[in-house]
């Protein structure tokens, strides 16, 4: 009955006193390299020098000394090495390891021991602590009595120089305060005209900050549109520009022009021998357009060939449904626009729908479907008119209205058929 007891109420390692359980770690570790049959845990930490094991491996001991037979295996290397108790916490450790006969109650004892012998200590050194701090609250009542008494002494010069003053100063006073309402209403009136003044200022200040926020509002569109309209010119020009000199490097290249020969009058001789072949309104009058001559025209320097889509595969391919029409326009354009490298613009009549199907347009072919209730012949008239003069811009339309138009923005009007022709014989 007293072994079941004994071993019911065996403290565990974590009850011990911190420095107990710091020798109890430090005496494993002494032994630890002859200790058999050590757990994994343990083996790497055995292999540390002396010095290193309880500090570096210190976790790794405490909760492997939980296991009872590990505990009697160190045990048993310890009564090997003869161990003898250096001091009072010394003799504890060994105890909890070793565990002779009664170990617990010598265990208690001590245990109870240290304690006593902790508190005494700190109530000593409380009790120094206490005593060094009267002295110094002796030292700095002194200091502050001195001090104050050289200040009762400082107050009492400054008092009767502050009496001396006050006397000084209601004299004054009497003196001065029949001068001092006149002054103060004087103050006041120009208070009242210069808050009046700041009034008037802050509503000018206020109708000049609007009139400026109006006029900067004013200046930034302004500037926007400039900045467009310059935008939208400089773009036109450079079109032309580049257009006109593609024209002439093609030219040159292409026709390969001899050396300039002849005189001057030359020219002269040439607008006398042509002036009978102007028509009747004083114009040159102009070939009518061929299949042939189209392909020359598309094929000119950044050329530009705007479709009334509609228009032509209607008068193509009248039986087909819309969708077939669109699809036989679009695949008989592709070969003719990658052999000239005109820039093309198919445009559709969707005024009516608010659909918009989906094309598969050829490369270098763009498809454009009229916005809803805008038809296709203002966008083509749109497409012309952003072009610059001088730029070669064909329409293929057979609608006398659209044709008309566009001719007076400086396109050449094709009719149907011709580009139909051009397709077919290119298909």
């Amino acid at each position: 009955m007293d072994d079941v007891v004994s071993t019911t109420t065996e403290p565990g390692l974590e009850t011990l006193p911190a420095p107990v359980r710091a020798r109890v770690v430090a005496r494993a570790a002494e032994v630890l390299p002859e200790v058999p049959r050590l757990p994994p845990s343990l083996r790497r930490v055995a292999a540390f020098a002396p010095a290193r094991r309880g500090r570096l491996g210190a976790g790794a001991i405490t909760a492997a000394l939980a296991d009872d037979d590990l505990r009697e295996r160190v045990a048993v290397q310890l009564t090997a090495r003869g161990p003898a108790a250096a001091d009072p916490v010394d003799a504890l450790a060994l105890a909890w390891l070793l565990r002779p006969e009664g170990w617990t109650a010598v265990l208690a004892d001590g245990v109870r021991r240290l304690e006593e012998q902790a508190g005494t200590g700190a109530r000593e050194a409380e009790v120094e602590r206490l005593r060094a701090r009267l002295e110094q609250a002796e030292q700095a009542h002194r200091e502050l009595r001195a001090s104050h008494r050289v200040q009762v002494d400082e107050y009492k010069s400054e008092i009767s120089t502050l009496r001396r003053r006050l006397g000084e100063s209601r004299a004054a006073e009497r003196a001065a305060r029949s001068g001092e309402e006149n002054e103060l209403r004087e103050a006041v009136a120009a208070r009242e005209e210069a808050q009046a003044q700041a009034a008037a200022h802050l509503k000018e200040v206020r109708r000049l900050r609007a009139q400026v926020s109006g006029l900067e509002e004013e200046l930034a569109a302004g500037r926007r549109t400039t900045r467009a309209a310059k935008d939208e010119g400089t773009v036109r020009a450079r079109v032309l520009l580049e257009t006109l000199l593609d024209a002439a490097g093609g030219l040159q290249r292409e026709l390969a022009l001899p050396p300039v020969s002849g005189n001057p009058a030359d020219r002269v001789e040439a607008e006398v021998a042509g002036a009978g072949e102007r028509g009747p309104g004083g114009g040159p009058v102009r070939p009518s357009v061929t299949p042939a001559l189209l392909e020359q025209y598309l094929a000119m320097p950044r050329a530009r060939l705007v479709v009334d889509g509609y228009n032509v595969s209607k008068t193509a391919w009248p039986q087909s449904s819309l969708e077939a029409q669109r699809i036989r326009l679009l695949k008989a354009l592709a070969p003719v626009v990658a052999r000239t490298g005109a820039e093309t613009t198919v445009v559709f009549d969707a005024a009516a729908s608010s659909h918009r199907p989906v094309v598969g347009a050829p490369r270098g072919v763009k498809v454009l479907f009229s916005p809803e209730g805008v038809i296709a012949d203002d966008v083509i008239r749109d497409l012309v008119t952003a072009e610059p003069v001088g730029r070669v811009v064909l329409v293929v339309t057979s609608d006398g209205a659209l044709g008309a138009d566009v001719a007076r923005a400086g396109a050449r009007v094709v009719p149907s058929d011709v580009l139909r022709a051009l397709l077919d014989r290119t298909a």
